[in-house]
C-alpha cells in the first residue's frame, strides 16, 4: 500500500468519526485499531498496539501534568486567585486603564496556573468585563486583554499544555518550559505597551474614577501579603528548573505543595475546596492521559505504515525555503484552531509536524514554542476562533461578534510580532534552556 493511501485511511477514519460527533480521543483510538489491523498483522496488532500505548503512559515526563493542574485548581477554588486580583487592582491606584492592566497581570497568573485558556477566558469574562463596563470602559479595553492573556498563559511556565506537547513530541519538557520565559516576558511587555497606547490615543476608552489612596506602607503590605506569595511560587519553581536543581516533575510537586501551603497559611483550604480541586484536576488528567495513549500509538502507526516517511519526503521535495514550510505549518494550525480545541490539534499534527521540522533542521524546542503560540493565536482568530465564542457567551448584552473581533486584533498582532521575533532571532527561545 502506498504511503498516501495509508495516510488517507488513518486520517479519513478520524475525520469521519469526529464528524459523527465522537470525542476526539475515542476517534483516534478507533483509527488506531483500524490501522493496527491493516498494518500490524491483523488481530495480532491489537496486543502490540496496547503494549505500545501503555508504555507511553509510564514515562516520568507525564508527572507534571496532574500536579500543575492541581496547582491551578487549588489556586482558583480556595480564593487565592481572587486575593491576587484584588491586590493588583488596589496597588495600581489611579493608573489610566488600570483594570485592563489588572486583567493582563492577574489573568496571566491565573491562566498560567490553570492551564485552560477556555476556562480562564470564561472566568475573566464573567468577572472583569461587567466591572469594566460599569466603569465606562470601551469594549476593546475590556475584552481584548482577556483574549490576550491566553497567549501568555500557554508559554510562561508552569504550563500544563507545554508539558503535554513536549511529552507527545518526545522533546525535553524542562527545556520547553524554560524556553517560554523570555518570549513570555516580551509578549507581556507588548500587551502593556498596547494598553498604554490605547489609553493614550483615546483617554475616554478607560475613564478615571475615584479609588482609595493607599500609603506606601499599606501598598508594601498588600504586595507582600497578597501578590508576592502567589507569584513567588511560579518564580521559585522556574528558577529551580533553570538552575538545574530539580526536574520538571519535581518542580511541579514543589509548586503544588507551595500552593497548598499558601492556602493553609491564608486559612482558605477547606474540605470542599480541596475536593473540587482534586476532582477538577483528575478530570483533565484522565483526558490528557487518554490523549497521550492515542497519540503515541498513532505516531507509531504512521511510521510503521510508511505514511510519516512518505509525507516528509513529499513535503521536502518542494523547492521552497524551510521558513516557507514553517509558515505553511503555522497557517495549518491557525485554520485548525478555528474548528478544534488545542489538545485535539496537537494530537492530529504533532506526529506529522515534528518529524517534518526535524528533517528541515529546526531546533525542536524552538519549533515547539512557535507551535504553542500558533495554537493560542488560532483560538482567537476570526471568524471561528473558539475563545471568541466563549467570550460572546459571557460578555454583557449588546456585545456583538464584530466588537469581539476588533478587540482581539491588536493582541493577536502582539502575539504574531513575538512569532516574527522568534523566527528572526531563535536564541530568544534557545538561549535560556542552553544555560
Amino acid at each position: 500500500m502506498e504511503w498516501y493511501d495509508a495516510l488517507a485511511i488513518l486520517l479519513g477514519t478520524i475525520v469521519f468519526l469526529m464528524a459523527l460527533g465522537m470525542p476526539v480521543a475515542l476517534a483516534f483510538l478507533a483509527a488506531n485499531l483500524v490501522g493496527a489491523y491493516l498494518f500490524m498483522g491483523g488481530t495480532r496488532g491489537f496486543s502490540q498496539l496496547l503494549n505500545n500505548g501503555l508504555g507511553s503512559l509510564t514515562t516520568f515526563a507525564l508527572v507534571p501534568i496532574p500536579l500543575f493542574l492541581l496547582m491551578g485548581e487549588v489556586f482558583f477554588h480556595t480564593g487565592l486567585g481572587g486575593r491576587m486580583f484584588n491586590a493588583i487592582d488596589r496597588l495600581l491606584g489611579k493608573l489610566p486603564g488600570r483594570l485592563s492592566y489588572v486583567t493582563v497581570l492577574g489573568g496571566t497568573g491565573f491562566s498560567t496556573l490553570s492551564g485552560s485558556s477556555m476556562g480562564s477566558t470564561a472566568l475573566l469574562g464573567s468577572l472583569m468585563v461587567p466591572e469594566m463596563t460599569q466603569r465606562g470602559y470601551k469594549k476593546h479595553m475590556s475584552i481584548g486583554p482577556i483574549l490576550g492573556t491566553g497567549g501568555l498563559a500557554i508559554i510562561i511556565p508552569p504550563s500544563a499544555l507545554a508539558v503535554l506537547l513536549a511529552t507527545l513530541a518526545q522533546i525535553d519538557v524542562g527545556a520547553l518550559l524554560i524556553a517560554g520565559v523570555i518570549p513570555g516576558l516580551i509578549l507581556a511587555t507588548f500587551y502593556i505597551v498596547m494598553i498604554w497606547f490605547q489609553c493614550r490615543i483615546d483617554p475616554d476608552a478607560a475613564p478615571a474614577y475615584e479609588v482609595e489612596t493607599l500609603t506606601l506602607g499599606a501598598k508594601l503590605m498588600l504586595l507582600m501579603r497578597d501578590v508576592v506569595p502567589m507569584i513567588g511560587v511560579m518564580v521559585v519553581i522556574v528558577a529551580m528548573m533553570v538552575g538545574g536543581i530539580v526536574t520538571p516533575s519535581e518542580a511541579a510537586a514543589f509548586g503544588a505543595l507551595g500552593v497548598l501551603i499558601l492556602a493553609v497559611v491564608f486559612r482558605c483550604l477547606t474540605w470542599v475546596s480541596m475536593k473540587r480541586s482534586v476532582i477538577g484536576a483528575l478530570k483533565v488528567t484522565l483526558m490528557a492521559y487518554l490523549i497521550v495513549f492515542g497519540s503515541a500509538t498513532f505516531s507509531q502507526l504512521l511510521a510503521f505504515s510508511g505514511a510519516s516517511s512518505g509525507l516528509i519526503g513529499w513535503a521536502t521535495s518542494f523547492d521552497v525555503a524551510p521558513t516557507v514550510m514553517l509558515l505553511i505549518m503555522f497557517g495549518v494550525l491557525l485554520i485548525l484552531g478555528m474548528f478544534m480545541e488545542q489538545i485535539s490539534i496537537m494530537l492530529l499534527t504533532i506526529p506529522i509536524f515534528f518529524p517534518l521540522a526535524n528533517s528541515l533542521g529546526f531546533d525542536l524546542i524552538w519549533f515547539g514554542l512557535i507551535m504553542l503560540l500558533a495554537l493560542e493565536i488560532s483560538f482567537t482568530t476570526p471568524p471561528f476562533g473558539l475563545l471568541l465564542f466563549v467570550m460572546k457567551g459571557v460578555a454583557p448584552k449588546g456585545t456583538t461578534m464584530r466588537d469581539i473581533y476588533l478587540s482581539a486584533m491588536p493582541f493577536i498582532g502582539c502575539s504574531l510580532a513575538v512569532v516574527v521575533l522568534l523566527i528572526l532571532f531563535p536564541p530568544l527561545a534557545t538561549w535560556l534552556p542552553g544555560r
